[in-house]
C-alpha cells in the first residue's frame, strides 16, 4: 500500500502550489480551506483528478503590490494530501488539507496552467527521541486546564501517541496562529529545536491564562 510520503514523493518535479500569505500548514496537521479564486480552483480540481497532493507556501514579504501575478515564495513549504473535499455548486470548494512532509523549493517551472508548480526536496524528520518530547507533553497538559474543554479533548489525544517532530508540529499547529511565527516553526529543521521552540511558547501561553474554573458542586 502506497504511504502518504510516497504518494508526495512522485510529485517532487511538479508540485502543485497554493501560496496562502494568511496560512501555514505542518506535517501531520490538517487545515481546512476555502478555494474561491479561479486559478486554485484549477488547482484543486486537477489535483482531485490525480493524486489529491497540493503544497501551501507563504509569500516574500511585499508581495501586496502583485499578489495577482506569480510573487516570490519562501522556500520552505508543506507538502499535503486533500483528505475531503466539497465541490459548491458555482464551482468553489471547500477542502481540508492533511500536511505529510516539509518541502524545499528548488525552482519554478514554467507553466502554461492558471496556477503554479515548483520543484522540490522533501525533508521528512529523522527518528528523534529525547527528554523535550515529554517535558512538552506535560506542558500540553497543563495547557489543557486553561482552554475550553472541547480545545483539550481534541489535542490530548493526538499528543499521547505522537513522537518527535511531529509532536512539536501538531502542538504548534493548535496552539500558535499567527502565521510568521507558525512559518519560523516549517523553517526549524533540527527537531530538538523545534521541540525546545514549541515548548516556550506553549509555556509563554500557559502564563497568560488562568487556570479554569470547575464548573458545577465540588464534592
Amino acid at each position: 500500500m502506497t504511504t502518504a510520503l510516497e504518494r508526495i514523493e512522485r510529485t517532487t518535479q511538479a508540485l502543485k502550489v497554493f501560496p496562502l500569505p494568511s496560512a501555514v500548514l505542518f506535517p501531520h496537521a490538517a487545515l481546512p480551506l476555502h478555494i474561491f479564486e479561479p486559478r486554485y480552483r484549477a488547482l484543486v480540481r486537477d489535483a482531485l483528478a490525480g493524486d489529491k497532493v497540493m503544497a501551501l507556501a507563504q509569500l516574500e514579504p511585499g508581495w501586496e503590490g502583485q499578489y495577482g501575478e506569480r510573487p516570490p515564495m519562501l522556500p520552505m513549504m508543506c507538502a499535503g494530501l486533500i483528505i475531503w473535499h466539497e465541490e459548491l455548486p458555482d464551482g468553489r470548494y471547500n477542502i481540508l488539507l492533511q500536511g505529510v512532509a516539509r518541502a524545499r523549493l528548488l525552482s519554478e517551472l514554467p507553466s502554461e496552467k492558471l496556477y503554479r508548480e515548483v520543484r522540490v526536496q522533501l525533508l521528512p524528520d529523522p527518528v528523534y527521541q529525547g527528554p523535550e518530547e515529554e517535558r512538552l507533553r506535560q506542558a500540553v497538559f497543563e495547557l489543557a486546564g486553561r482552554v475550553p474543554a472541547s480545545f483539550a479533548e481534541n489535542l490530548l489525544p493526538v499528543v499521547a501517541r505522537t513522537q518527535g517532530g511531529a509532536l512539536a508540529d501538531v502542538v504548534a499547529a493548535a496552539v500558535i496562529p499567527e502565521p510568521e511565527r507558525r512559518q519560523e516553526l516549517l523553517c526549524e529543521l533540527d527537531v530538538r529545536k523545534r521541540l525546545e521552540s514549541v515548548l516556550d511558547d506553549v509555556g509563554e501561553l500557559i502564563a497568560r491564562l488562568s487556570p479554569v474554573k470547575p464548573v458545577g458542586p465540588l464534592n
